[in-house]
C-alpha cells in the first residue's frame, strides 16, 4: 500500500510539472460546517441511574486545514513554484463564526520571478449551522502575475445550504461585492459585482477519499468586467490528519494588463493538514 501511495504521489508531481504554467490567486476551498450527525451535542443524554442531563462534550471551537504543494524542475526549463494555503474558523457561539482563508504562492522560471502571489481575507457568518446563513467578508490580494499592486473587496450577502449530509454537502452563496483594484500598467478600477458560489464536498470510503469543488461567477454591475474561477480537488488520506491531494483549477478575468493572458490553468498536488 505504501508502493502505491509513493508511485501516485511521484506520477502527480511529474504530471504537475509539465501542465502547470501560470498560477493566480484565488480563494482556497473553505471548511464546510460541522455535520449535525457527527459534532452536535445531545442535550437529553443521561447517566444510568440518573435523572440529570449528562454533560457533553463541547464542539471543536477551532478548526483548521493547511496545504503545500508545489514542483521543482531542473535541465531544459528550470522552474520552481510553492503554494501555500491555510482555512481557519472560530466559533464564537451557536450564532457566529469568524474565518480566514489565506495563500500564497511564490513561483519562478528560468530564473526570473514569475509568481508572487498573496490572498488573505477575513469572513464573518452569521447562524453557520443554519440551512440558510448570512455572511460578510473583506479581502486583500497582490498579484505580481497579474501585475495587480493591490485589490480590496468588501462583500456581504446570503448563503443557503442546497444538501448537508455527513458525506455530502454543497451550498450555494451570494453576495454585493465593491472591489477597488490597484493595477501596475493600468488605471485603477473601482467597481461592484455580484458574486455567485456553488460549493461541494463528497466522502466516500468512510471518509477516506474526499472530493471537493468550488465556483466562483462575478460580473460587474454595469460595466463589462467579468471574473470567474473554478477548482476541483482529490484528497485521500494517508494518517488521521494528513492527506494528498491533487487541484486543478482554472481562473479567468476579463479584463488583464497588457501582455498577460486573461485565463490560466494549473494542475498541482501536495500535502494537507487538517483538524475538524
Amino acid at each position: 500500500m505504501h508502493n502505491t501511495y509513493k508511485r501516485l504521489l511521484l506520477f502527480l508531481v511529474i504530471f504537475s510539472s509539465r501542465v502547470a504554467t501560470a498560477q493566480i490567486v484565488e480563494q482556497p476551498d473553505p471548511l464546510r460546517p460541522s455535520t449535525p450527525d457527527s459534532t452536535a451535542a445531545d442535550s437529553t443524554t443521561t447517566t444510568p441511574g440518573s435523572t440529570l442531563p449528562k454533560p457533553t462534550t463541547p464542539q471543536r471551537i477551532v478548526r483548521y486545514r493547511l496545504a503545500a504543494d508545489g514542483t521543482v524542475t531542473a535541465g531544459n526549463i528550470n522552474r520552481t513554484l510553492l503554494q501555500l494555503a491555510g482555512s481557519v474558523d472560530y466559533e464564537l457561539s451557536n450564532l457566529f463564526k469568524l474565518s480566514s482563508n489565506p495563500s500564497f504562492v511564490y513561483g519562478r522560471q528560468s530564473g526570473i520571478l514569475a509568481e508572487r502571489e498573496w490572498f488573505g481575507d477575513f469572513r464573518t457568518t452569521y447562524r453557520p449551522e443554519k440551512r440558510l446563513y448570512y455572511l460578510g467578508f473583506g479581502s486583500f490580494e497582490r498579484s505580481n502575475l497579474r501585475k495587480i499592486d493591490r485589490r480590496w473587496t468588501v462583500a456581504a450577502g446570503a448563503g443557503y445550504k442546497l444538501l448537508n449530509r455527513k458525506r455530502a454537502y454543497i451550498s450555494l452563496t451570494n453576495v454585493l461585492l465593491n472591489e477597488y483594484t490597484d493595477f501596475v500598467e493600468l488605471n485603477d478600477i473601482n467597481i461592484y459585482r455580484n458574486s455567485t458560489r456553488l460549493f461541494g464536498e463528497y466522502t466516500f470510503d468512510n471518509d477516506r477519499w474526499t472530493v471537493t469543488h468550488t465556483a466562483f461567477y462575478q460580473p460587474a454591475l454595469g460595466v463589462p468586467n467579468i471574473r470567474w474561477n473554478a477548482s476541483l480537488s482529490v484528497q485521500v488520506k494517508l494518517t488521521a490528519v494528513v492527506s494528498l491531494r491533487t487541484t486543478l483549477a482554472n481562473a479567468y478575468e476579463s479584463v488583464v494588463v497588457p501582455g498577460r493572458q486573461n485565463n490560466d490553468l494549473r494542475f498541482t498536488a501536495g500535502l494537507v493538514y487538517e483538524r475538524k
